[in-house]
């Protein structure tokens, strides 16, 4: 499956936020949205999902616009997670992951629902909360939740807002290194924005950095991240270190 992104501009009442935004994603790939805060990684997130409609250029699946659509259809396409989780009180993580085999859902649950939240449960080292209410869990503990039922959609596109922003060290290495293993297994695809460079140079295939709501470079993590571009990017100085477990970005104060 592929999501072309083509000439997308955003804007909130006269306010512009994205400015003609155009790339290609491909089943196989993940790719990482970077910038800082306000530069309209989360917008752009919330628009290819047809959260909101563009206020001008086109985003298709498969040459297909996406707002022409079915609604349970692309439902069954694209798992999405937010950023910020709305949630009812007192609902069992069970119900929740469930929550995400609803477009396939008719009268009752199949074996087939509960097999697959099972393994999203057990994928995101969940499955000893399933009886736990959603409100009872740390930050960390409820955005792997709303991983779980991403995973149980069984889509073939994640678009993940910021997923590991509530999760400790170990829990934003371990997520996103899953997640890149389920889209290679599965070729499935990812677009996933995030705040941390090491993890986009470690595990994404592609990065998208925006500045100022416009693409400030695309390409692999290795061609688009360099010390000029955090510099001009997000106003610091880094270097590149690498060792045998491979490359990473350190940054520092402007000096």
């Amino acid at each position: 499956m592929n999501i072309s992104v083509s000439s997308v501009s955003q804007k909130y009442g006269s306010h512009v936020v994205l400015k003609d935004v155009s790339f290609e994603s491909k089943s196989g790939e993940v790719i990482a949205l970077l910038g800082p805060n306000g530069s309209g990684k989360s917008t752009l997130i919330k628009t290819i999902a047809d959260i909101l409609t563009p206020s001008s250029g086109l985003i298709t699946i498969d040459g297909v616009d996406v707002q022409k659509i079915d609604r349970i259809d692309r439902a069954k396409m694209i798992g999405y997670v937010p950023q910020y989780f709305h949630y009812t009180p007192f609902t069992t993580v069970l119900d929740t992951v469930l929550i995400g085999r609803r477009p396939y859902m008719s009268w009752s649950v199949s074996d087939d629902d509960l097999s697959a939240v099972d393994e999203a449960m057990t994928t995101m080292n969940i499955a000893d909360l399933s009886d736990r209410f959603v409100n009872e869990l740390s930050g960390g503990q409820r955005q792997r939740v709303f991983i779980a039922r991403a995973l149980a959609q069984d889509p073939n596109f994640f678009l993940f807002d910021e997923p590991t922003s509530s999760l400790d060290l170990r829990h934003q290495l371990e997520t996103v290194a899953t997640m890149r293993e389920i889209v290679r297994r599965e070729n499935s695809g990812m677009i996933i924005a995030l705040h941390d460079l090491n993890l986009a140079l470690r595990y994404t295939d592609k990065v998208l950095l925006l500045k100022d709501g416009e693409m400030y470079d695309y390409g692999t993590p290795e061609d688009v991240l360099t010390t000029e571009s955090v510099r001009d990017v997000y106003g610091v100085d880094a270097e590149f270190v690498e060792n045998a477990k491979g490359k990473f970005i350190l940054s520092y104060a402007p000096s």
